[in-house]
């Protein structure tokens, strides 16, 4: 006879309980776009630490009571170290308070999620992650782009294009910050989330690796949102439409053959 697990039923009032932290994922920004599990969070939190790129009717749902703390960052701007946001969730858990850190798209999609699950394990403090739908899903189902598809792209990768060090040099000598050689292989989708400032260098490595340069290329500007916007360019023309077209953050680079589905 098989061993039963005796679980107590979830306690659906209490998304969050005293003293304890939910990492939550805001979505690209349309607020329909939120989880269930989410938006319950949102409005339990007494104490809400927030992104930039928190959409503005997901903000518009966080309660008047809540205490609202903004912790953004930008290429140029860190409202706070990393750090400093790790103390104030385990200061705020540890004062009794239900705590919300808000993200923008998926919270351990490059959000520091995972910096943030690591300083409160260490801390003791109990938390959950909810998930949200990061920026490259968003921007694929509002322009009606497949990230993957049987006759294009069986593939597809998330990077982040923003990088701490600077850009490698492309020679034989330079230790270079990403693996271009695979990236650049066919039947393949690719996805650079915060990889404005490095268009040129991108488009200089998948080509010294291989990538065709006529490659279809695309660039969505803040997809979900009203203001959203696409551009389609090639690989070898991206940097100088980014330029041509002021694009500026928050915007995704999607690169491969699959941005020619549907064309046929």
């Amino acid at each position: 006879m098989g061993m039963r697990m005796n679980t107590a039923p979830p306690d659906l009032s209490s998304p969050i309980l005293p003293g304890s932290v939910a990492l939550v994922g805001a979505g690209p920004g349309d607020p329909e776009l939120l989880t269930l599990k989410a938006l319950r969070c949102i409005q339990a939190a007494e104490v809400l630490l927030y992104d930039h790129l928190v959409g503005p009717r997901v903000f518009a749902l966080i309660p008047d009571t809540a205490e609202r703390i903004d912790v953004g960052k930008t290429s140029t701007r860190h409202t706070l170290p990393q750090e400093e946001i790790c103390r104030l969730l385990c200061q705020h858990a540890r004062a009794g308070k239900r705590v919300v850190r808000l993200k923008g798209g998926d919270p351990l999609m490059f959000g520091r999620g995972g910096e943030e699950m690591e300083a409160l394990r260490a801390a003791g403090i109990p938390f959950v992650v909810v998930p949200g739908i990061t920026a490259a899903l968003g921007a694929s189902a509002a322009f009606h782009l497949p990230l993957t598809h049987r006759e294009y792209a069986s593939r597809c990768v998330f990077l982040s294009g923003h990088k701490k060090a600077r850009d490698a040099a492309l020679d034989d000598t330079a230790k270079e910050d990403e693996d271009w050689d695979s990236l650049a292989r066919p039947g393949q989708t690719l996805v650079f989330y915060m990889g404005i400032a490095r268009l040129e260098h991108i488009r200089a490595a998948l080509i010294a690796h291989g990538m065709p340069k006529e490659t279809p290329a695309a660039l969505i500007y803040k997809a979900t949102l009203p203001e959203s916007r696409l551009w389609r360019c090639t690989l070898d023309t991206l940097p100088e439409c980014a330029r041509v077209e002021n694009v500026s953050p928050p915007a995704l680079v999607i690169i491969g053959q699959v941005l020619e589905s549907g064309k046929k």
